[in-house]
């Protein structure tokens, strides 16, 4: 019998703690699209060990703009840690449907970073 394997999301996220040189687990993310009436959520989840998200939403989405919300705050009030950041919003877009979007964020209390990864 073979395992199911989880089909990958169109928009993925990886999260690293610069401050302690870790993947930053637990973290919750929202994904939305921006629509004609505003944002809509599509899609949420949470890092795993690795610090990643690979079901963070549909396994196709519509060229347009698309924001992850990072709840940093909360996880750096699990380390015991004061941040300035209590969230982390990225907006981006979505251009080529045929690509993978992969934005990886890369954290400490107090600066955050963010690139186009793949």
């Amino acid at each position: 019998m073979s395992a199911v394997t989880p089909q990958r999301s169109h928009i993925t996220t990886h999260i690293l703690d610069t401050g302690t040189g870790r993947p930053a687990s637990g973290v919750r993310a929202t994904l939305e699209a921006e629509t004609a009436s505003g944002w809509q959520e599509i899609g949420s989840g949470e890092t795993d060990h690795d610090g990643r998200i690979s079901n963070l939403g549909p396994t196709s989405v519509e060229a347009g703009h698309y924001r992850i919300t990072l709840a940093t705050g909360a996880y750096f009030g699990t380390q015991g840690t004061e941040t300035f950041f209590p969230a982390v919003v990225l907006v981006f877009v979505v251009a080529d449907v045929t690509e993978h979007y992969h934005v990886p964020l890369l954290i400490s209390p107090f600066a955050y970073s963010t690139y186009r990864g793949s």
